[in-house]
């Protein structure tokens, strides 16, 4: 019996050390409102790693289904160099505060809908938080629905400039 408890916990080991290869500089935790199909963020990773080039590395990590609980567990966990998510989470976690301001990396005139007036500190800025996914050409050129996605970059996200740069990519119109 103890050996057989020895030889189960081996292979538990020995299978959580294969984590599919090395971890991704950017990633990237989609959500949308009726989930979205792991088939689909593989192609969505593949695409922009094809216009991003060897790096900064990417993986576009979904849910199939839309839940909030999970959907604070990524943003705590702070893994996720980019979340992108439904209008109404977008806006209702930016009046709480923990985006990084855009401006430097795309026009707030090209993306109006993204621009976000937030109070911190008792400071209020209006800035440019988030990209909406339907003006994006990598959305559009794979033919995805992008209506009531934003996409966002969280403060505490692991990597700010290899995120900027990822991000640079998204906005592309």
């Amino acid at each position: 019996m103890k050996r057989k408890l020895l030889i189960a916990l081996l292979l538990l080991f020995v299978l959580a050390g294969c984590g599919g290869g090395p971890k991704a500089d950017v990633s990237i935790f989609l959500m949308s409102a009726n989930g979205v199909p792991n088939e689909v963020a593989d192609k969505l990773g593949q695409s922009l790693q094809s216009k991003l080039g060897t790096a900064p590395t990417v993986k576009v990590l979904t849910t199939p289904i839309f839940s909030a609980e999970k959907l604070m567990v990524e943003i705590a966990a702070a893994e996720n160099g980019i979340i992108i998510i439904p209008t109404q989470q977008f806006k209702a976690l930016g009046q709480q505060g923990g985006y990084v301001p855009l401006d430097d990396l795309a026009k707030a005139e090209d993306f109006p809908d993204g621009v976000l007036e937030i109070t911190e500190n008792g400071k209020s800025e209006k800035h440019l938080y988030g990209i909406p996914m339907d003006k994006t050409k990598w959305f559009t050129e794979l033919n995805f629905n992008g209506k009531d996605l934003y996409a966002f970059i969280p403060a505490n996200a692991p990597n700010m400039e290899q995120s900027k740069q990822v991000m640079k990519q998204i906005a592309q119109k």
